[in-house]
């Protein structure tokens, strides 16, 4: 069986757990845009994930690891967006993607309705960061994302007002925010190893 084909019968509904909908709970003013997001697991023994540090000039979420993604371009699906900014911001080759699925919509705390797409890809392709966009990628256990004891709920206060998120702390790197929530998702869904 391929990590496609696991990944696939791995997906539970109902999840495990309620839904994380979004980073507040009313929208911000004004109408929200729609993007998408590659979680893009390496076929190998121990999957992983790949995952983005956004440049610090970005104007939203500056300097956060994240995973490739973007808005949708007008008729474009939540999975060709995701494929598209990945080839963007990584030079992954749209070839080298096997589309898994969707996960819930996440809305961010900056108006964007974002839609998760699991696909899965080999492990070791040579990835390239755009210049302006990615400051660096990295690989992050799946078995540790999805593990609950690993994402750690925090809060803070956001607008005068105390805000609830995930932390998730791998190698060094700080996993937060709506990438978390998302990852907190993924692992209310699926049911892994």
């Amino acid at each position: 069986m391929t990590l496609a084909d696991r990944l696939r019968a791995a997906f539970r509904a109902p999840p495990s757990e309620p839904l994380l909908q979004g980073d507040l709970a009313e929208l911000p003013t004004g109408k929200s845009v729609d993007a998408a997001v590659l979680i893009a697991i390496t076929d190998r023994a121990e999957p992983g994930v790949i995952l983005t540090v956004r440049r610090e000039h970005m104007r939203t979420h500056a300097g956060q690891v994240a995973f490739p993604g973007g808005r949708l371009d007008e008729g474009e699906t939540a999975q060709a967006a995701a494929v598209r900014e990945a080839h963007e911001e990584l030079l992954l080759d749209p070839n080298e993607v096997e589309i898994v699925g969707e996960i819930d919509s996440y809305r961010t705390v900056t108006g964007y309705q974002v839609t998760p797409v699991i696909g899965v890809i080999p492990a070791d392709l040579p990835l390239s960061p755009h210049e302006h966009e990615v400051a660096d990628w990295f690989e992050a256990p799946l078995v540790f994302l999805l593990n609950p004891a690993n994402q750690l709920r925090q809060s803070a206060l956001f607008q005068g007002r105390e805000r609830h998120y995930y932390e998730i702390l791998w190698s060094g790197r700080r996993i937060w925010g709506a990438t978390a929530a998302m990852i907190v998702n993924l692992s209310r869904r699926l049911e892994w190893p």
